[in-house]
């Protein structure tokens, strides 16, 4: 929880406190932390683990895309995140700040990576007055058809970094809004950069005991590999099958069990539905299955999981429980309210699951790389070959 300090600061950096917090809409708070954590870094330089790879976190949240591609190897090089208790979380586990608003940020400022990872929200596209054959005509087409949208700068920065892949995720929907036509337009625009892209929808109950669909776009640098890819989200389950009496803690305070009132409530909200032939109500999560996708609105009521208790009404899941439902170590510092942990892990991914893919995703890059390799020893080898018979160093006999 955060603790209150008193501090003397002369008139003129509080001057320029006053300046910055106009300028930032960051309060007098938020800029002294920030400006300290800035401080705490710079005094003395991490060893960061070196990896095979690099990586940047772009739409950080919490870091479990960063958990995720640490566990495949990787070093991530730079992390970006606006949300201010995200911030704190990210900065606890992982001993940095990630960068704030990423529509301010120079995409040429951002470090060389070999992958560009990113849980990119969803914002409205528009394309009116776009026409699918002006905007593919173009080199910046994809630049009309996602101006004002975070995806853009998404874009941006793959044509400036040019990594050679990327891993986005997103919510199940996304190929469904707007019908169809968000989709479309992410497609084309990363086709139009010149990635060959692969997608798929994973659950993560092969690896949490959570029902959880997210789509994955993961794509390969054509200009680096040619388009002659193939890619498979060939992902193993984990054995055996994690259900959810695994992640239940076997202590829980009294604090997380329903209300007589909320209960009620709740009741009688499903036998509304139930009657008027909706699917809609509180989930019973069973202790040898799985549990709904956890939301990041599970902090107002956690209705959609709850955990029966005997003798008395339901309750919550702790955050701690939240965490491991998504897969995060126990190791994991959970340092904000449970409100804000709740709405962190519900708007988090299922780490193990995305660990999978992206060992997948840099095993492909691995061997392209030793195609390339290949493939240029040989052209070495037929250049020397060419230069020596130029040269009459190769003597042909001739049959008399």
């Amino acid at each position: 929880m955060p603790k209150q300090i008193h501090v003397v600061v002369s008139d003129r950096v509080q001057e320029e406190l006053a300046s910055y917090t106009r300028k930032t809409g960051k309060t007098i708070s938020e800029s002294i932390n920030y400006a300290l954590i800035s401080l705490f870094e710079g005094l003395e330089e991490k060893e960061r683990p070196q990896g095979k790879f690099t990586f940047i976190d772009l739409f950080a949240g919490i870091g479990g895309m960063r958990l995720a591609y640490e566990a495949a190897g990787g070093q991530c090089v730079y992390s970006n995140e606006w949300n201010k208790y995200s911030q704190q979380t990210y900065f606890a586990n992982f001993g940095e700040q990630p960068d704030g608003d990423i529509t301010k940020v120079d995409e040429n400022t951002i470090p060389d990576h070999d992958i560009l990872v990113a849980g990119f929200p969803c914002q409205p596209f528009s394309i009116a007055g776009v026409s699918k054959k002006n905007s593919l005509g173009r080199a910046t087409g994809f630049k009309d058809k996602t101006q004002g949208t975070l995806f853009f700068d998404v874009c941006r920065i793959l044509k400036a970094k040019r990594p050679k892949a990327f891993m986005l995720e997103n919510v199940k929907n996304l190929k469904s809004h707007d019908k169809g036509r968000t989709f479309k337009v992410i497609m084309e625009s990363l086709d139009e950069l010149d990635y060959q892209v692969f997608t798929a929808v994973l659950d993560g109950q092969a690896f949490v005991p959570q029902h959880r669909e997210r789509i994955l776009i993961v794509g390969f640098d054509r200009k680096r590999y040619g388009s002659d890819i193939d890619f498979s989200f060939d992902v193993r389950p984990a054995t055996p099958k994690p259900v959810m009496a695994d992640i239940l803690e076997k202590e829980v305070p009294d604090k997380y069990t329903l209300s007589d009132r909320l209960w009620a409530y709740l009741q009688n909200y499903a036998a509304k539905h139930r009657a008027a032939g909706h699917g809609f109500g509180y989930g019973i999560a069973p202790r040898d299955g799985v549990a709904r996708t956890l939301s990041a609105r599970y902090y107002k009521d956690g209705s959609e999981i709850l955990i029966a208790q005997e003798g008395r009404n339901p309750r919550r899941l702790t955050p701690r429980e939240c965490a491991r439902l998504q897969g995060f170590p126990d190791t994991f510092k959970i340092v904000v309210s449970d409100t804000q942990a709740y709405r962190q892990f519900g708007n988090s991914v299922v780490v193990p699951l995305m660990a999978a893919v992206a060992k997948l995703v840099w095993a492909k890059v691995d061997e392209l790389e030793d195609a390339n390799e290949h493939s240029k020893k040989l052209r070495a080898t037929g250049d020397r070959f060419d230069q020596q018979e130029q040269a009459g160093f190769l003597q042909v006999p001739v049959c008399q």
